[in-house]
């Protein structure tokens, strides 16, 4: 929500299925971490597939995604493919994918 532009990769229903079971139950009572991982799928600015296909990297509100393209050409960012492109919003691009994207609290 905001003036924007942002890009959100934004989950599948298909990605959200793939949770383990109680992970959506949990997540609504760690009001932190389902932000931390809301803000993992949101980066500050306009990114179509071809803006993508050129990066090796992009930083969301809450880490680092590295991004690549796959053998068979689809964009990967992190581990999940797009598999919808360039969903232009009013104020941004959603990029649909095919995992739910989980940041390592490990690694920060």
């Amino acid at each position: 929500k905001g003036p924007g532009p942002i890009t959100v990769f934004a989950p599948t229903n298909e990605a959200f299925s793939q949770l383990p079971d109680g992970t959506l139950e949990h997540l609504m009572e760690n009001i932190d971490r389902l932000t931390e991982i809301l803000s993992y799928h949101i980066s500050e600015g306009l990114y179509m597939a071809d803006d993508l296909a050129e990066m090796n990297s992009i930083e969301t509100d809450a880490g680092i995604l590295p991004v690549s393209v796959s053998d068979s050409g689809s964009l990967i960012v992190d581990n999940a493919e797009i598999v919808k492109e360039d969903i232009e919003c009013s104020n941004g691009v959603i990029q649909a994918i095919d995992l739910v994207l989980i940041p390592d609290i490990a690694t920060r």
